[in-house]
């Protein structure tokens, strides 16, 4: 599933693509057509992420929210030379504006929402350290209060927004934080470092676009755990010797999701 820092890129990639000018609007798939029409023709007046989820605001304040889940993605194409290609594939909504072309397939929701319904979906969920009006603050008046594993706590969206499996196991490897410890035992030091962090972290993949988690005097050479993946401490790297200790890395399941860590480094 996409983590926070690509809904950004998309954000930043829309708003200049397709702000500011009326957009075009279908759903070839027929999926979303009734949505598609409620706002075909309008202005996009502004793009933006908050955590996983993707708003396009349009004149008149209808707003399509969406969510692209673990298959949802964006492919682009140009239509400066007028030519507008045949859809390919199941392409729930399709933008066209006059440069470009966007086409959306396999998110996990994708709808027309208004102005309330926006700030329900906000009001869920947490602060996320992509946005400069993240409150941090409110995630660990959350965290300090809850006996769950701070792996679970930095996964729940409500808690942290944007954070997925990459950065949460990164991150509590890189401040040699026990994935299990309860959140009321993560001071209010420690989780102001993993916030900074994250900050940073997450504000290189934005600027790059892929994930850069490993410091350059940990970097010994071991190769990313599948090609074209990043190059991760323990994510994905079950059986591989850590990249500091060289103790095995351990997986095991933790709410549904695959959580990994070094049994070694990250006893504090």
């Amino acid at each position: 599933m996409p983590e926070g820092h690509i809904l950004h890129r998309l954000a930043r990639l829309h708003q200049r693509r397709f702000a500011g000018a009326p957009v075009r609007v279908s759903s070839p798939q027929g999926r979303f057509e009734a949505g598609a029409a409620a706002v075909d023709g309008r202005s996009l007046t502004r793009a933006e992420a908050w955590g996983k989820h993707l708003f396009h605001h349009y004149s008149g304040g209808a707003i399509v929210r969406v969510h692209l889940g673990i298959y949802g993605q964006f492919s682009e194409f140009d239509v400066r030379d007028g030519a507008v290609p045949e859809p390919v594939g199941q392409v729930r909504m399709r933008m066209v504006g006059a440069e470009y072309g966007s086409d959306l397939r396999g998110p996990a929701a994708c709808e027309v929402i208004d102005e309330a319904q926006h700030a329900d979906v906000i009001a869920r969920l947490g602060p996320d350290p992509l946005r400069t009006d993240a409150d941090p603050a409110s995630a660990f008046k959350r965290i300090a209060k809850s006996r769950k594993a701070i792996a679970a706590l930095l996964m729940d969206q409500s808690v942290l927004a944007g954070v997925g499996n990459v950065y949460r196991s990164e991150v509590l490897f890189r401040h040699r934080i026990d994935p299990y410890r309860p959140g009321t035992d993560v001071g209010e030091g420690e989780f102001a470092a993993i916030w900074a962090d994250l900050v940073a972290l997450m504000k290189v993949g934005l600027r790059r676009g892929n994930i850069v988690v490993v410091r350059p005097e940990d970097d010994h050479g071991a190769p990313a755990y599948a090609p074209g993946k990043p190059r991760t401490y323990v994510y994905r790297r079950a059986g591989e010797p850590c990249r500091v200790c060289g103790t095995a890395v351990r997986t095991a399941e933790l709410e549904g999701r695959n959580l990994f860590w070094c049994p070694s480094c990250q006893t504090g």
